[in-house]
């Protein structure tokens, strides 16, 4: 009830302050903390790394890796933090985040605001290590090699997180998108390929690329293609879109930027199968819309392993996530599944 009032009272501030008091109070110890043990049929193991329930937060919350620790202790089977790029960048001018609340979505144009490699490697070194924690990776806007950039973030890293998401769908970052087409894919790729073979040394890391909703069916089957050939182990879907459905009702629904919440499940999850029925060797996270158990269930069985979500939380509070993995248990065992990968396998 106390974390309930508390988001509520969140809503009364601009978001983005909204959001720093919020990441200042769980530095603070004042998180939620979901004691219980996970139900069984929840766990899942996604490219080697296996997690006791498969509800992941998504990367955008923890920017500079500041509380993962705080957000796994509230629930969540993994948390991906970032975007980080190689230097630290202030982003794009305020104001750049904007609640849709009648919408139950949100549209940002952060554009990739970072404090930088260093302090994030040195948050995750500090870390124990319990449980599993990403890093989604970025480009600085400036950059002259921006495919470079990853690479310096794969290298920086290694060794400090469980696995690396490569974010080339921000549509806050001018030309970044322009990443996902089929020759700078594979350049990218194979850049990042070759890095992990230099890197690996007896112990190896998951790579995730972090698509966009906004793809064509050519786009799809480039990007597994691509993703396959150079052993990248699997796919996020989706981040955000810059499409506005015709129903958003909210006062913000024209600015700029990325659209996030519920708007976008139904698209993202049609993606989501697309690249199930194109890659289907490639470990794929579901993200975009997440705000229930039937929704995380909708993921799955269009194909995905695991799930993501963050928006949802701006509206729900954390309480969100017991209520997320008990619903999604329910849903498994009364369509006679005994895992997440049967339903999965089932799609």
């Amino acid at each position: 009830m106390l974390h309930t009032l508390a988001t509520r009272a969140l809503h009364g501030l601009d978001p983005e302050q909204a959001h720093g008091l919020t990441i200042a109070a769980l530095k603070a110890g004042f998180g939620p903390k979901d004691g219980g043990i996970d139900d069984p049929v929840l766990a899942v193991e996604i490219a080697g790394m296996r997690l006791t329930n498969c509800l992941g937060l998504a990367a955008g919350f923890d920017k500079d890796a500041e509380v993962p620790d705080a957000m796994l202790q509230a629930g969540f089977g993994f948390v991906e933090c970032g975007t980080v790029t190689p230097l630290p960048q202030s982003g794009n001018d305020k104001p750049r985040l904007f609640r849709l609340t009648e919408d139950r979505a949100v549209i940002n144009r952060m554009g990739f605001n970072s404090g930088g490699l260093d302090g994030f490697a040195e948050r995750l070194k500090a870390r124990k290590r319990r449980g599993c924690v990403g890093a989604n990776l970025g480009a600085n806007k400036e950059s002259a090699d921006r495919i470079g950039d990853y690479v310096t973030g794969l290298q920086r890293l290694w060794g400090l997180c469980d696995y690396f998401t490569v974010n080339i769908s921000s549509p806050n970052t001018p030309g970044l998108r322009a990443l996902q087409s089929r020759a700078n894919l594979d350049e990218l790729a194979g850049r990042i390929a070759e890095a992990r073979r230099a890197l690996a040394d007896g112990q190896t890391y998951p790579i995730f690329l972090k698509v966009a909703p906004d793809l064509s069916d050519r786009e799809i089957r480039d990007i597994a293609e691509t993703a396959l050939a150079h052993h990248i182990n699997g796919i996020i879907v989706a981040n955000t879109t810059v499409e506005r459905p015709d129903d958003l009702r909210a006062e913000h629904r024209g600015e700029t930027g990325g659209l996030s919440g519920a708007p976008l499940m139904a698209r993202s999850t049609q993606v989501l199968r697309r690249f199930h029925e194109a890659g289907g060797d490639l470990a794929l996270i579901g993200a975009g819309g997440v705000a229930s158990g039937a929704d995380a269930y909708a993921k799955i069985r269009a194909g995905a392993c695991a799930v993501q979500l963050y928006t949802a939380l701006v509206y729900e509070g954390p309480s969100l996530v017991k209520r997320i993995k008990r619903d999604l248990a329910e849903r498994l065992r009364a369509d006679g599944f005994h895992s997440l990968i049967e339903a999965r396998q089932a799609a």
